[in-house]
């Protein structure tokens, strides 16, 4: 009796225990918190689920779901119908100034978080409201014309322009080399609301003050003499560009170029990784944009952070959000995939890159920072709304539509109608 009563109590313990097993798995189970991203940057994407398994291996319980929207996708707008339809995510991109103060009601202070007094001065301003910092600064970022260093020792130019007539003569001896001088690819909004629109603005002798003239009525961008040397850099890639610049995609583009059909597209440092893809032997340099024969301005590039991530305040998982930020620039994995797998050009003063790291578009505007030779971006401070309207002028333009004088006084009433009063 006292065998079998103490097997009974044996089997009893037994069951007990499995069943306690089984509830602890089950809580586990339950315990699993999902990290919802949403991001513009498509040229990250397949890094970014690398860096998913990376750190779901190493933070059991919690989940990454990224979703990857940009390219010829209005972020903005998709993000808003999230929104909307209550879908919101935890962590999303912002670009800062407009952008932040936009989302400001959704934006969790991050100014108590660790790796705020590593932040590079720079890069602090786009996300910053009364001292307070609402977003961790992706990366830097730069743009001008990227160029093919072997196309140019092929076309016999053997000193890099500074102006406007310089590029004029590169583009000349490119073509008579049978290479397309220039990949323009203007069906893109951003590629001529953001970047291009951005270079007569960054001219201006102040740009902010120009900017804040402009939303007083005190200054105008018809009759503006930058603008009227800007017009002519537009000119120059038409006249030495691809054919069908409209319908040409960022992506249609970055293939032209990349495949050595062309020598020079207007874009950035963020085209490194698609290009390596394509052709990792391409000999890579940006150069600046003249306007006019000015060479002591020459050696300039636009320079700002493109994106911040930012943090949903009314988040369920918004601590968990914040410790992945932090891991991403503190950890030496999260480092590594900002350099090596992402190749930018870090916003934080203890993560350092190489040319090997951010490729030779990275290593250009890294140098430009260093010695201070940087265009101001001015975009990002735009009435919402504005870029895409000052594309689809633009775009007109290019189609023969309407005249310079008409793009610029069309510029001017979409400023008026969006602008801050």
């Amino acid at each position: 009796m006292k065998k079998t009563a103490l097997l009974v109590i044996s089997l009893m313990v037994l069951l007990v225990c499995t069943l306690a097993g089984c509830g602890n798995t089950k809580a586990q189970q339950s315990e699993t918190k999902t990290i919802h991203i949403y991001q513009f940057k498509v040229e990250i994407s397949e890094p970014l689920n690398k860096l998913k398994a990376e750190y779901e291996k190493t933070h059991p319980g919690i989940k990454l779901d990224i979703q990857s929207v940009g390219g010829g996708t209005d972020y903005g707008a998709s993000l808003k119908a999230k929104f909307a339809s209550g879908d919101q995510p935890d962590i999303f991109t912002n670009e800062g100034y407009q952008d932040r103060d936009t989302w400001l009601e959704y934006l969790e202070d991050l100014s108590d978080q660790p790796w705020v007094k590593d932040l590079d001065d720079f890069a602090r301003k786009p996300m910053t409201v009364n001292g307070k910092i609402y977003g961790q600064p992706m990366n830097l970022e730069g743009f001008g014309f990227v160029y093919n260093k072997d196309l140019f020792k092929k076309a016999g130019i053997t000193k890099l322009p500074q102006t406007i007539d310089e590029l004029e003569e590169a583009a000349k001896r490119l073509k008579a080399a049978g290479i397309i001088p220039f990949a323009n690819g203007y069906a893109e909004w951003w590629v001529l609301g953001n970047h291009f629109i951005n270079i007569p603005f960054a001219r201006q002798p102040n740009p902010e003050s120009y900017i804040e003239d402009l939303n007083k009525g005190t200054a105008r961008m018809s009759g503006n003499p930058v603008f009227d040397q800007w017009v002519k850099l537009l000119d120059l890639t038409l006249k030495y560009g691809n054919r069908n610049p409209l319908t040409t995609d960022y992506n249609t583009q970055v293939t032209l170029f990349s495949t050595g059909k062309a020598a020079m597209m207007h874009q950035g440092n963020w085209t490194q990784p698609q290009m390596d893809g394509i052709n990792p032997n391409l000999n890579l340099g940006i150069l600046p944009t003249p306007i006019d024969n000015d060479s002591s301005t020459g050696d300039k590039l636009a320079v700002g952070v493109a994106s911040n991530w930012v943090v949903n305040k009314n988040s369920p998982v918004k601590q968990e959000a914040k410790e992945f930020l932090n891991w991403l620039v503190t950890s030496e994995t999260g480092k590594q995939y900002i350099t090596k797998e992402f190749k930018f050009v870090p916003a934080f003063k203890s993560i350092t890159s190489s040319d090997e790291t951010t490729g030779d578009l990275g290593a250009e505007i890294s140098r430009h920072v260093r010695e201070g030779k940087i265009w101001s971006w001015n975009f990002q401070r735009f009435p919402k709304g504005l870029n895409q309207d000052l594309s689809s002028s633009m775009q007109a333009y290019i189609a023969g539509v309407i005249t310079k004088d008409e793009m610029l006084q069309q510029f001017q009433g979409a400023w008026d109608n969006l602008k801050y009063r």
